[in-house]
């Protein structure tokens, strides 16, 4: 039995077309479009215009349907030049647009895709056995009947039409919003939580509601608030507070301790009062004793590098004050000195942001003259009697007359009261002879926990008295701020 022979065209060589030899590449034409599916019939004008769209008249070019080679106006089905994509980077088997041709030429589609329907296949693929057209069904794997133009409501993320607050397109691709400018944080509302009320009806009714009801806060508590606001400004450095008295036993060191306490307990960073009486002060014996270094001892310490090694010298109350006490021993031959209390400032300062000088009773002691040579405000302290406020108004006349005139205009005076009860003296008189001369006048009412004479718990003090020293604090604290580097230091 003889097997036929297949030559390299696909063509059995028992079965050549006429006119054409064995092992001869017949021509393009010569067995028909069932022979090549590649090549469109030339008599099928239908199909030429369905595959190529209109083509000129004439004979086709010669390599028609050869490998490698398309003819004009026909797609390039195979890997090219540009890769496995078309001209352009457009995939040979990515779905056309509306409008566009098939792969074949550039000419229309066949017809209209009817939703629903198949679509038709294009001519003369059928006879080629090639499969039909699939149906395209809106919305089936995500497909819709017609191409939306790029841009459209719910294409490529751009929301439908009537969306509110949809994004568009402003100038040079910026995101915009109709009807206005583009949102901000800033612009987000922010509903803060009232703070509970801390005393009186306004607390009962916010307590009896469970929270839901809540009054807020009374102007008393919003005047308190403001108070601590003006103790809690920040130092310019640190800042160095002399607080004296001609006549002892008006409370001259209570109201060190007092004001020292509020400043402490309110504020954050450190404060230490200094307890600078040449004449055995009581300073320390309103705090807890921790240590019995005193004002000496510190100066007598070499290894003063942080504050952890000052602090080992001085004693520390429950409200965080520190003291530094001064020198107890009878025993000693000489006073604190106006040498010694530099020496002490300079230390005191690298570590401590407020510092409270408990001066003594005299005015021409070595040590006062660097006390008020270093201090930045001055507080004075008087008494409701008579001779009190005159021993005050002398203090006053001698700063004034020995270059300190600076401190009496920034001065605040101090009006203790010393029983309870109303005065025998006008207050208010003496108010507005201090106000005249001085920045500001408190008055201290009388407290029996103060009148102890021992170590002073805040929690200890009345309501009045308490609310007395922070309004004192915050008096002295708004000179804070204030430039003082015209001051020695």
């Amino acid at each position: 039995m003889r097997i036929p022979l297949q030559s390299d065209s696909g063509v059995s060589p028992t079965h050549a077309p006429p006119g054409v030899l064995p092992g001869q590449v017949p021509p393009p034409d010569a067995f028909g479009t069932d022979a090549n599916p590649r090549v469109a019939s030339p008599g099928s004008e239908a199909a030429a215009a369905a595959l190529t769209g209109p083509q000129a008249d004439g004979p086709a070019p010669h390599g028609m349907g050869m490998p490698g080679e398309n003819a004009p106006g026909q797609s390039h089905w195979g890997p090219g030049p540009d890769g496995p994509q078309g001209p352009g980077g457009q995939m040979p088997w990515a779905a056309p647009e509306q409008g566009a041709a098939y792969p074949g030429g550039p000419g229309p589609s066949t017809g209209p895709v009817v939703p629903g329907q198949p679509a038709p296949a294009a001519p003369g693929w059928g006879d080629m056995g090639a499969p039909a057209q699939p149906s395209v069904v809106p919305g089936q794997y995500g497909m819709s009947s017609v191409q939306p133009a790029y841009g459209a409501p719910g294409q490529y993320g751009v929301p439908p039409q009537g969306y509110p607050g949809g994004p568009v397109q402003g100038p040079r691709g910026a995101a915009g919003y109709a009807g206005g400018p583009a949102p901000s944080l800033d612009d987000v509302p922010l509903r803060r939580a009232t703070k509970a009320p801390g005393s009186g009806w306004r607390r009962a009714v916010h307590h009896m509601s469970g929270g839901a009801i809540n009054p807020g806060m009374s102007a008393e508590e919003r005047r308190l608030q403001e108070l601590v606001a003006r103790i809690r400004q920040p130092v310019r450095g640190d800042y160095r507070i002399a607080v004296l008295s001609l006549k002892g036993g008006v409370g001259k060191t209570t109201t060190t301790m007092g004001l020292g306490s509020i400043f402490s307990s309110i504020r954050g960073d450190r404060v230490i009062a200094v307890d600078a009486n040449p004449d055995f002060g009581t300073l320390s014996q309103r705090v807890p004793l921790q240590t019995r270094s005193t004002v000496r001892d510190l100066l007598l310490d070499d290894h003063i590098q942080r504050y952890s090694d000052v602090r080992r010298h001085t004693s520390q109350g429950s409200s965080r004050l520190e003291v530094l006490a001064s020198e107890r021993d009878p025993a000693a031959s000489e006073a604190f000195n106006e040498e010694e209390y530099r020496a002490v400032a300079r230390i005191l300062q690298r570590f401590y942001n407020i510092i409270l000088t408990d001066c003594g009773t005299g005015l021409m002691h070595s040590a006062m003259a660097g006390v008020l040579d270093l201090a930045h405000s001055l507080v004075l302290i008087s008494s409701s009697a008579i001779d009190g406020a005159r021993s005050a108004a002398a203090t006053l006349d001698w700063l004034s007359l020995h270059g300190h005139d600076h401190l009496v205009r920034n001065a605040v005076v101090v009006i203790n009261l010393p029983r309870p009860g109303a005065p025998n003296v006008g207050i208010n008189q003496l108010r507005d002879y201090f106000l005249s001369r001085c920045r500001a006048v408190h008055i201290i009412p009388y407290d029996a926990h103060l009148g102890e004479g021992a170590e002073i718990d805040l929690h200890r003090l009345s309501k009045p008295v308490k609310r007395a020293y922070v309004e004192l604090a915050a008096t002295v604290a708004d000179d804070f701020g204030a430039d003082h580097r015209h001051y020695r230091g």
